[in-house]
């Protein structure tokens, strides 16, 4: 069954849509302007029923009627129309550009949460960070309650051994004996498990 082409509406005389590819397939320009008149409003048609954007649809239309011309010698008469071929081609690409637009999007979105989430070096800091914090507690409960006292005093409220002495009206000596035995014990403490 021959295919007739059809220019603004109205049947041609000459080579029908089949033969035209045949033409093209050999590097017939005149037969490539004949097909591209006849299939280009079907391919517009059917690609912006896919893509439903007017530029791009223009787009893929124009990138679908140049592989209809690098293509033409893959056209085979004995598994459809010609115009079936052609709209294949065209929904093919309708269809991989959707694809490619979902996965843009989803990589885009991806991008976003990885900018949202911290970094590994970051996360891994923050629990290095905590558990030499669980350490160091563990290690100041094995020193004596005048020790902790002192370590406390001097080391996380940042008083001076002067005012660790005045606040605990102990001699200075003591405090900085204390001091000094209570590092010596979270040194070992923590050496010993690291």
């Amino acid at each position: 069954m021959k295919e007739a082409v059809h220019i603004g509406g109205a049947p041609s005389e000459g080579p029908d849509l089949q033969e035209l590819l045949g033409l093209v397939a050999r590097g017939d320009q005149e037969a490539f302007t004949t097909v591209y008149t006849a299939v280009s409003g079907p391919v517009l048609g059917l690609v912006r029923s896919v893509l439903r954007d007017p530029a791009q649809a223009e787009e893929v239309a124009q990138e679908v009627l140049a592989e209809v011309w690098r293509s033409a010698p893959r056209f085979r008469a004995s598994r459809g129309s010609a115009m079936t071929w052609v709209l294949t081609l065209a929904h093919h690409r309708a269809v991989d550009r959707v694809r490619s637009a979902e996965a843009s999007a989803a990589r885009d979105r991806a991008a976003a949460l990885l900018d949202r989430t911290p970094a590994f070096d970051q996360v891994a800091e923050q629990v290095e960070a905590r558990l030499e914090r669980e350490q160091v507690r563990r290690c100041v409960g094995t020193l004596s309650e005048l020790q902790r006292q002192s370590v406390t005093l001097a080391y996380y409220r940042g008083l001076t051994p002067r005012e660790v002495s005045e606040l605990l009206s102990v001699p200075l000596g003591t405090v900085k004996t204390r001091l000094r035995d209570g590092l010596i014990r979270l040194r070992g403490c923590l050496g010993a498990s690291t």
